[in-house]
């Protein structure tokens, strides 16, 4: 099974890391990525400009409207995401509470559909 591993955090306090820390960082996101890839887990993944660069779209009564920025204010911003094969959820929470960013932040972990199967 395909699970999402949703990586929130605050970008404020991201920004306002030295390069030091945003470094060391860094090589703990290295660090899991590389054990998620040797255990055969990982299956891609990404992080994300932050929520600024976003725009959000709407259709309304058949028009496209734009919106620069996110859709909503939270006090977290999803920064990026991890897409895992896993046995079942218990393993992808195992993997979800070992992502640097769990300390910080929150992780969600969500069942990714699979639509081979309904073809």
């Amino acid at each position: 099974m395909q699970y999402a591993i949703l990586i929130y955090s605050d970008e404020k306090a991201d920004a306002n890391a030295t390069k030091e820390e945003q470094d060391a960082w860094m090589g703990e996101y290295w660090a899991y990525t590389e054990a998620m890839q040797k255990s055969g887990a990982y299956k891609g993944g990404e992080a994300l400009h932050p929520t600024s660069a976003a725009t959000t779209v709407r259709v309304k009564n058949g028009k496209t409207v734009t919106t620069h920025g996110p859709f909503a204010e939270t006090k977290e911003q999803l920064g990026g995401f991890y897409l895992v094969d896993c046995q079942n959820l218990d393993q992808a929470i195992e993997w979800a509470a070992k992502c640097p960013g769990a300390r910080v932040g929150s992780i969600e972990v969500r069942p990714v559909m699979d639509f081979s199967q309904a073809q």
